[in-house]
């Protein structure tokens, strides 16, 4: 397996804020609410490593996805702040969409749960 990103680190634990069961599990929540949906995680590894991406190249990219569902994807994606729409004005027009930094940072998150669910144990019968 192939690692995600190998620039981006950790806050040290000096600025990092004091969780207790309850403010931990409504953060998780939030952060969840962000990347919830079928198609967002998909989307965001094709956009990893300050990759851009115009719009056509994820419908090649990701060939399940619907034109409609695609566009209200990147659209809540870039309203919370995950990516970023960058127009360049010139004919024919051209929309290119990468990661924004905070996106950027998924990375090591990301690639701790590939990690964990590689060592899943197998099911007994």
């Amino acid at each position: 397996m192939t690692s995600t990103d190998k620039k981006v680190g950790y806050l040290p634990k000096s600025m990092r804020p004091e969780y207790t069961p309850q403010t931990a599990a409504h953060d998780v929540e939030a952060a969840f609410q962000i990347l919830e949906g079928r198609w967002k995680m998909i989307i965001l590894f094709h956009l990893f490593g300050e990759r851009l991406m115009r719009f056509s190249d994820l419908e090649r990219a990701i060939p399940a996805i619907s034109q409609k569902m695609l566009i209200q994807q990147l659209r809540k994606l870039e309203a919370d702040g995950v990516i970023r729409r960058i127009v360049h004005h010139q004919v024919p027009p051209k929309v290119e969409y990468g990661l924004t930094d905070w996106g950027e940072q998924l990375c090591p998150a990301l690639d701790a749960l590939l990690l964990w669910a590689e060592q899943k144990p197998p099911e007994t019968p």
